[in-house]
């Protein structure tokens, strides 16, 4: 079974890899990095058919470059400079920055191994791979889609009659169902209601002249780790240092779970308060960290109400209303939602991730909130990582 492209445009993946891309660009070009491949779901059998598969597929990303129709709308975006739209007009995917196996019992391994600035824009484009892939191989997709338009369906008409009140932006590129329902997802969720107000995929809103959406995910904090001058407790600190000079305050919603929300907000201080509009919510208890972020502004004399909770763990559309109803009012809020957007059927979603594990050959780590979420190839290094934020946080509490 032989698929058509899956991608067909370098613009096909979330904002953030552009934004995390332009600071790598500017101050951090002699990082290299190398990212795994993982599937959380038990019993996934990948075939060797889907396996070739994803290597055609692979094969097709690595001939695509970027249009100059497509390098006018990156720089239309004004947080994005043009010296890295130029950079990009150079740029293209390394098929040999990639290398993909699979087992005897079907486990997919991916590797992406290369020069961080390269190899951080492979994630997106390769989870959209093998997501599509692997519904289309493994089901009949017509039902599947059939499944989907119906629940779709219910979501627009709850939308419209009051029964979801909240305001989101589409997250659902990277575990999608198809290219194709995405889009369709997309367009009727900004036609049809008031609620979507975007998206992170960058070309559907080139496409339908829409707000692309995101700032920076946990890879952005992750490679600081591998610096070595930086010491583990404080890559936040030197994270958002850098975002901010390179932003200038434009763009800024900081996520707060890399290494710990508590060890955080030790570097979320006065000055990061004022100049990040938001912080966004990615593991752990929603409920309480957004109590937590609330009682952070208050303690340096920031009404809450001026500043934005992003939730974005994992959410559905009765979990996202629960929490707006929580926070309305007390702040602002919004959310990030994905495969509840892109791949709702009647079977159950991949929980697919591809996650930076070591940076310039040091190993680097996510701890986030919730320990299962944590992903860290070197036992010995995650345990030091936690006894040094463990360190930090005693110490900031005995002064």
């Amino acid at each position: 079974m032989k698929l058509k492209p899956i991608v067909v445009c370098l613009l096909d993946t979330d904002l953030y890899k552009f934004n995390m891309n332009q600071v790598i660009f500017h101050k951090h070009t002699d990082l290299c990095g190398r990212y795994y491949f993982k599937c959380r779901n038990d019993n996934i059998v990948f075939t060797p058919e889907m396996a070739k598969e994803i290597n055609a597929q692979i094969d097709h990303l690595c001939q695509l470059r970027f249009t100059g129709e497509e390098l006018d709308y990156l720089r239309s975006i004004r947080f994005i400079k043009n010296d890295y739209v130029e950079f990009l007009r150079l740029w293209h995917p390394i098929r040999d920055y990639i290398t993909t196996e699979l087992s005897e019992d079907g486990e997919l391994s991916v590797i992406v191994d290369g020069p961080l600035f390269s190899a951080m824009q492979f994630e997106i484009y390769l989870l959209e791979i093998i997501n599509e892939v692997y519904f289309r191989m493994q089901y009949d997709y017509e039902t599947l889609l059939a499944s989907a338009k119906e629940k779709l369906d219910r979501k627009i008409l709850a939308l419209n009659d009051g029964t979801y009140t909240f305001r989101f932006a589409e997250f659902g590129c990277r575990r999608r169902l198809s290219r194709e329902w995405e889009e369709t997802v997309i367009r009727r969720l900004t036609s049809e209601t008031q609620n979507c107000v975007g998206t992170s995929n960058v070309y559907f809103a080139m496409k339908y002249h829409l707000t692309p959406v995101g700032t920076y995910a946990h890879e952005f904090v992750q490679m600081y780790q591998g610096i070595d001058s930086i010491p583990l407790a404080y890559t936040n600190h030197y994270a958002m240092k850098d975002w901010y000079a390179e932003y200038d305050g434009d763009n800024g919603t900081a996520l707060t779970d890399t290494v710990t929300t508590d060890l955080f907000l030790l570097d979320f201080n006065r000055s990061m308060v004022n100049n990040y509009t938001g912080v966004r919510h990615d593991s752990g208890d929603p409920y309480e960290w957004g109590e937590k972020m609330i009682r952070h502004y208050e303690s340096y004399g920031v009404d809450p109400r001026t500043k934005l909770l992003l939730f974005s763990d994992s959410l559905d559309f009765d979990r996202a209303q629960k929490l707006f109803d929580y926070f309305n009012g007390r702040t602002k809020v919004s959310f990030g939602i994905g495969t509840f957007c892109t791949n709702d059927t009647c079977v159950p979603a991949l929980n697919i991730v591809i996650k930076l594990q070591y940076v310039n050959g040091r190993p680097v780590a996510k701890l986030s909130d919730t320990p299962g979420k944590a992903m860290c190839r070197d036992n010995e290094f995650l345990k030091y990582l936690k006894q040094s934020v463990d360190f930090r946080l005693k110490r900031s509490a005995e002064t």
